[in-house]
């Protein structure tokens, strides 16, 4: 496969530092621990926002450091969670007078990573939260979780409690936030093609011509089944029937609507999924009050998407109009 690599060891490292180099008045890099911080952090007015998971699935994590999202990502090396001891220096580099908050994907290496960190911190007297997101609806367990995955819907607990924080909220209230962001957010995604890690060279799977992974992870992982592909609104009636029908969302229900691309998508597909969805949405009564279409949550070069949807209210919907600053423009 042809990418654009120099030693395969050295990815995570270099495209870390193209990023803190290219962000020069907002971000810190400290590459020790793969840290992006932002270059203000931490602040003793606000609760600190820290992520961590893989690398690969960018722009998540290290691409919302910012005003009003992550004030910290750690990420590990491509689809491994980060190792133990840089969650413990980012917390105790990001640890502030109002706490820490450890936003995690529900994937068992990230939750093992997190938990210690979290209570190595402690020991130093930081005082740290964890929330787990679980917004994947193709499985509730697998070889890599215990309960559900969390994929693309992340990016809306990071929105709402980084808005929660910049205005002052309390650890108590932040946590609070993020967990009822998460509990009203659903996503579900399907891959055309498998990804390919420049360690490996080579694809994590394969798929026929005629193939798709219908419910895939955003590491490759397998979802729910292999199909036969579908025309794209026949492919979005299966993703909303999953989803819709998780939590469930009914008619008078007003929604966010992510389409999120896996990283080898055209945009120009991505519209065609989005088209489909808010018109299927709209004949069950339900309103798309804020839309999102591009790559906030990617599997390396994976051609596929996932759909996300989050019940709003007032609060919710306040949380995610709030100004927000990232390297990679995505709210």
């Amino acid at each position: 496969m042809k990418k654009f690599v120099n030693d395969p060891k050295n990815y995570v490292a270099e495209m870390l530092e193209g990023v803190a180099l290219a962000n020069p008045d907002s971000l810190r890099y400290v590459p020790a621990y793969n840290l992006i911080m932002r270059a203000d952090a931490p602040r003793a007015d606000k609760v600190s926002i820290v992520q961590g998971s893989g690398s690969g699935h960018e722009p998540a994590h290290v691409m919302v450091v910012g005003r009003g999202l992550l004030d910290a990502a750690c990420p590990g090396d491509v689809f491994a969670a980060p190792p133990m001891d840089y969650v413990y220096e980012t917390a105790k580099l990001l640890a502030s007078p109002k706490g820490v908050l450890l936003l995690v994907n529900n994937y068992t290496g990230d939750r093992m990573a997190f938990d210690m960190g979290k209570e190595m911190a402690e020991a130093d007297g930081i005082r740290a939260e964890i929330l787990t997101v679980n917004d994947d609806v193709a499985v509730q367990d697998s070889t890599y979780t215990v309960g559900r995955r969390g994929v693309a819907g992340n990016f809306f607990v990071i929105k709402a409690v980084g808005a929660a924080a910049e205005q002052g909220a309390d650890l108590d209230e932040v946590l609070r936030i993020g967990r009822k962001v998460n509990d009203v957010t659903r996503t579900m995604g399907v891959a055309l093609t498998a990804c390919t890690p420049p360690a490996k060279g080579s694809p994590l799977f394969e798929l026929g011509g005629d193939e798709i992974e219908f419910g895939v992870g955003i590491h490759g992982e397998p979802g729910r089944e292999r199909r036969r592909i579908k025309a794209a609104d026949a492919i979005v009636d299966d993703l909303l029937e999953a989803v819709t029908g998780d939590l469930p969302y009914r008619s008078g229900d007003r929604v966010a609507l992510m389409i999120n691309g896996l990283g080898g998508t055209p945009i120009s597909e991505l519209y065609i999924l989005y088209r489909h969805a808010h018109r299927q949405l709209a004949d069950r009564g339900i309103t798309v009050g804020r839309s999102y279409v591009g790559e906030y949550c990617t599997s390396l070069d994976m051609a596929g998407a996932s759909l996300t949807l989050v019940r709003l209210d007032e609060e919710i919907d306040h949380l995610l109009a709030a100004p927000a600053e990232a390297a990679v423009r995505v709210c």
